[in-house]
């Protein structure tokens, strides 16, 4: 990769680091790039510190670039009064050499769904997040009741910790699905974590609120075939194709359980064409959401800001 010459950039993303961006570019004339993966109105529903959404605004206004992780961001952005001409778009990156189904042994593979009960000729649905509003999870779980009237033979998995453990469990039991739903409130090693998706036959992931959402793209170079949340500030409808010669899974509404169950069940009524998908996904990843894409589209950026501060240096 080439390098960026003559320019002193000061890099921003977290809340201090923003106070700190802030500091530099009052203080300097070291340009700023003010990297944003989420926000206080988004993360928070509208409701969330004023502190926190005045420090996002006043960086930004004061940045030189901002980098954001998809165009459903920018969009949201740009509605919320950010100059659009700052804003760059770099996708996330998943590690296609770690996330490999060719390195996942099958007898591993057999014991994850042993563990959980599922037989080989049941269907193993996965989710992987923060158990939170923003990621639908109890919009998945009305969804299940749905689903197994035509597909009894099915288990949902649940990866995460968050504060709608109890809700989640105390939902199952309310819709008589909790034989049906196995829940891992618990953080689980990466080792083990690329395991379950090797388990899966479908990753479902229906938030409302994701400006990108990695895990997608880990379900995808797993060669695992997806539904997604695609309606409101949602990066997955990017990641993921929802047709033509090259799809790669299913766009549904993440505020409607009925929704929801309709992509599951369109997912699994052809698993031969889900297996197609699941491997369109990988070669996807390849081609776009490696780490090293994003290494040299982030450069790209910096190199541009160094053009422009060579061309006047009065930042």
């Amino acid at each position: 990769m080439g390098k960026v010459k003559n320019v002193a950039a000061d890099k921003t993303c977290k809340l201090q680091s923003s106070i700190a961006g802030i500091i530099v570019k009052n203080e300097t004339r070291i340009p700023v790039v003010f990297h944003v993966h989420s926000t206080e109105w988004g993360r928070s529903g509208g409701h969330g510190s004023e502190v926190v959404s005045h420090l996002e605004q006043a960086t930004a206004q004061l940045a030189n670039r901002v980098i954001t992780v998809s165009n459903a961001m920018k969009d949201d952005l740009t509605r919320h009064g950010w100059n659009e001409s700052k804003i760059s778009v770099v996708w996330n990156g998943v590690d296609p050499k770690r996330y490999n189904p060719k390195n996942c042994k099958q007898e591993e593979i057999d014991e994850i769904r042993k563990k959980y009960e599922v037989p080989k000729d049941w269907n193993l649905l996965l989710f992987v997040g923060r158990l939170t509003w923003v990621k639908s999870i109890r919009n998945l779980v009305q969804a299940l009741p749905v689903v197994l009237k035509e597909y009894p033979k099915t288990k949902l998995v649940i990866l995460g910790k968050g504060e709608e453990q109890q809700d989640i469990s105390e939902m199952a039991s309310r819709l008589a699905v909790k034989e049906n739903v196995i829940c891992r409130f618990e953080f689980v090693p990466e080792d083990e974590r690329i395991l379950h998706y090797a388990s899966a036959d479908v990753c479902i992931f229906p938030s409302v609120y994701e400006p990108f959402g990695i895990v997608s793209l880990e379900a995808m170079a797993m060669e695992k075939p997806i539904v997604v949340g695609a309606h409101g500030v949602v990066g997955f409808r990017e990641q993921v194709v929802a047709s033509g010669p090259n799809q790669t899974g299913i766009h549904v509404n993440g505020e409607d359980p009925a929704d929801i169950a309709w992509g599951i069940e369109e997912m699994l009524r052809d698993p031969k064409r889900a297996k197609t998908w699941g491997k369109n996904g990988r070669k996807r990843v390849l081609e776009l959401f490696t780490w090293r894409k994003v290494a040299e589209q982030t450069i790209n950026v910096y190199k541009s800001l160094a053009s422009d501060k060579s061309r006047n240096d009065t930042f």
